[in-house]
């Protein structure tokens, strides 16, 4: 009879890797936040180069377009759900505010054309496929607010209303770069010169998102290639000669389109030109895109501003128009004060005003920027840093 000697452990199966959470990258936090630092600071300043130094519209669509693409490991329709849950209600709060707002000044249905389209338009400020009415040239509130302040209400929700058409998209354009990725990457640049170049004579709606489509559209379907490793795929060397290429392009088209960086035009007024700009740029930071788990060193300082803005930027992104407004409205009321009249190269200068629009901001946070947690099913927080 044969014996055996058993051995402690050496018939144990190794335990299987735990499953590591997902961690998120401060990178892509990073350049969120300074997105939406420049965002404010262009909407204030109005200067013509800041989005040649940062494209930021195009760095928003393209993080949210990765973002996507990860989530997409999922069912498609509960992804799209969850994204719909979680950029609606904080625009159907602004709604609320800004339409009790704009009634109570006498905004109605004679406001808008057939009072029938009033009502039927109304719907677009519950689901944003199209720009919702609001009143225009609406009074202001004295020493507050200043006149047409429903116009500066109204002007980020392009924003949601393309965003909203990526994400409804996104299930498409995830099995089209599969089959064709370059071809898919590149086409909204293709509508884009179309729309430059040829005078479709759409109506006013589909001409709008059309031509954001068009513009911020390849910037999203890269931020998803990228997620899914397409570009992973060229040599190392072939981006950082290419973009560069794509951004002289687009700025030699935009200059060529009456652009310059001291004129009244603005790059987004050339949808070819933003596109190329964008793209290249989006090109060059996420093939950078170092994978940042921990904050390196110089940026450790900034963790709780930076963690703030990336938890609430739907809320700033919708409420920083309004700030600007205010805090202009009231910074101007300064010059009625005697004590100030020598005042006067302090009260010209904008700076001031930035500093108070980022406290109006910081007050929208507190009292609007839970919604966004509900949205997500989160434990609602004032201030998420």
């Amino acid at each position: 009879m044969t014996s055996y000697v058993e051995v402690p452990g050496a018939a144990a199966t190794p335990a299987a890797p735990v499953p590591r959470a997902p961690v998120r990258d401060r990178y892509f936090d990073f350049l969120r936040a300074l997105a939406l630092f420049r965002v404010v600071l262009y909407h204030l300043m109005g200067w013509a180069w800041l989005p040649l130094a940062f494209p930021s519209m195009g760095v928003m669509f393209a993080l949210a377009g990765n973002l996507m693409a990860r989530s997409l490991k999922r069912p498609a329709v509960q992804v799209v759900r969850g994204r719909l849950r979680r950029l609606l209600p904080p625009m159907w709060l602004l709604g609320a505010v800004g339409i009790t707002g704009m009634l109570a000044q006498g905004w109605g249905p004679d406001s808008d054309g057939h009072p029938a389209w009033w009502w039927g338009h109304l719907l677009f400020w519950v689901v944003p496929l199209s720009d919702p009415p609001y009143g225009a040239g609406l009074p202001g509130i004295h020493h507050v607010l200043g006149d047409n302040w429903g116009a500066n209400l109204a002007e980020p929700l392009w924003y949601l209303r393309a965003y909203l058409w990526f994400v409804l998209l996104s299930p498409l354009f995830r099995m089209l770069l599969r089959r064709l990725p370059w071809l898919t990457i590149l086409a909204p640049v293709a509508i884009a010169a179309l729309v430059d170049f040829v005078d479709l004579g759409l109506p006013q709606r589909i001409d709008s998102a059309l031509t954001d489509f068009a513009t911020f559209g390849a910037c999203w379907i890269l931020g998803m290639a990228h997620q899914a490793g397409v570009t992973r795929k060229l040599p190392n060397y072939l981006i950082p000669s290419l973009a560069p290429l794509v951004m002289a392009l687009g700025y030699w088209w935009a200059v060529r389109g009456g652009y310059s960086i001291t004129g009244d035009t603005e790059l987004d007024s050339i949808p070819l030109a933003q596109t190329l700009w964008s793209l290249g740029a989006v090109l060059l930071l996420l093939h950078i895109s170092p994978s940042w788990e921990q904050w390196p060193a110089p940026l450790r300082r900034w963790d709780r501003l930076i963690t703030l803005l990336n938890s609430r930027a739907v809320t700033v992104y919708l409420w920083h128009n309004l700030c600007i407004l205010v805090a202009a409205t009231v910074w101007d009321d300064l010059w009625s004060i005697d004590a100030l009249a020598g005042a006067g190269k302090f009260l010209n200068s904008s700076w001031p005003v930035l500093a108070v629009t980022w406290v109006l901001i910081g007050l929208c946070v507190l009292c609007f920027g839970w919604v966004e947690d509900v949205a997500a099913k989160r434990r609602p927080r004032l201030w998420p840093a």
